[in-house]
């Protein structure tokens, strides 16, 4: 469309010269012979018409004509010019959008990635924090279960799953030793095997049911404190009954 309009400008100009032309041809023909008669002067312009006086054209009128034919050409290739550079322009800036939008969608892939990735990390940690220790012997879930007893005797459920909990995610951490027994026993950890009073216990057989089945649900997965290593009775933490977790 834009092609046409530039094309009708460039035929609209010389069709305007031409005018100019003619009109410049018929007033020279009106005056190029002072003397003439009105006879004369009627039959030079028939002869014009005719065609006869063609090559009579003033050279000046020549000239501008020429000239605004030239203007006319040159507006249009400059027109043509602008155009092409603006679809240049347009294309290099749609191309730029479309890079843009690819980056966009490529960050927001990768933050997507990374958040699954983080996601199944805290899945899998989760999975190993909770998952059940193999080969664990009888002995060693005795001992699971007096020292619950001793800990936790007098509180909840709960809270004793989770002093069972402590120890297994002990075992797990690669921190502390890597057995039940070790853990239990390391020094300056556990006051009743400090005291001597847990080794009574297991002697006598004196833990009850509960503590018992605390130990083999602790020891089968089961964990209310998440990866918490320590618990006391007062400070901070994630309070069941009266011991704080953290």
């Amino acid at each position: 469309m834009l092609e046409k309009k530039r094309m009708c400008m460039v035929i609209t100009t010389v069709a305007s010269a031409f005018m100019v032309a003619a009109g410049s041809l018929s007033l020279a023909a009106d005056k190029s012979d002072g003397t003439a008669t009105g006879m004369e002067s009627d039959q030079s312009i028939e002869a014009f018409t005719a065609g006869e006086m063609i090559y009579g054209i003033p050279e000046l009128v020549c000239n501008r004509a020429g000239e605004a034919i030239a203007q006319a050409q040159r507006q249009y290739e400059e027109e043509v010019k602008k155009a092409q550079k603006a679809a240049e322009e347009a294309e290099k800036a749609q191309k730029a959008a479309e890079e843009a939008e690819k980056a966009q969608k490529a960050e927001e892939e990768a933050e997507k990635a990374a958040e699954e990735a983080e996601k199944a990390a805290e899945e899998a940690e989760q999975v190993a924090v909770q998952s059940p220790i193999d080969g664990v012997s009888a002995s060693e879930e005795e001992l699971l279960a007096a020292l619950i007893f001793c800990e936790a005797g007098n509180q909840p459920y709960e809270g004793q799953v989770a002093v069972g909990a402590v120890v297994m995610n002990r075992v797990r951490s690669g921190v502390y030793p890597n057995s039940i027994s070790e853990v239990v026993y390391q020094s300056g950890q556990f006051t009743p095997a400090m005291t001597g009073w847990l080794d009574c216990v297991l002697a006598d057989g004196a833990y009850t049911e509960s503590a018992m089945q605390a130990a083999m649900d602790a020891l089968s997965g089961s964990n209310p404190i998440g990866d918490m290593l320590y618990f006391d009775c007062g400070g901070f933490g994630y309070q069941i009954g009266d011991h704080f977790f953290h």
